[in-house]
């Protein structure tokens, strides 16, 4: 099975509209490691680790977002496992702080 990492950032009206929760509830049913959190310029940013076509499902999802969202890009790039260890220790999927 093919694994990746994907680092992704979500700008639009993506915060304060529970963008954050709802790619934690989508990422934890997919299976998929990672983080997302809320950046200071209004977007937010999300890194996806799991089989690549499952990540790209993910990524695809982030495009559209919760109902309440209204996403206006998304950008998507390879990402390393040292971008995966900023997850809190013993969370497969972590909610991370803004930055």
């Amino acid at each position: 099975m093919d694994r990746t990492i994907r680092q992704v950032v979500i700008r639009g009206q993506v915060q304060g509209v529970g963008y954050r929760a709802w790619v934690e509830h989508q990422a934890r049913t997919h299976g998929l490691e990672g983080w997302v959190r809320n950046r200071r310029d209004g977007s937010v940013e999300a890194l996806f680790s799991g089989p690549a076509e499952t990540v790209a499902s993910m990524v695809a999802l982030c495009r559209r977002g919760p109902s309440s969202a209204r996403v206006e890009t998304v950008t998507d790039e390879a990402a390393g496992i040292d971008a995966l260890n900023l997850r809190r220790a013993g969370e497969g999927f972590s909610l991370l702080p803004t930055i």
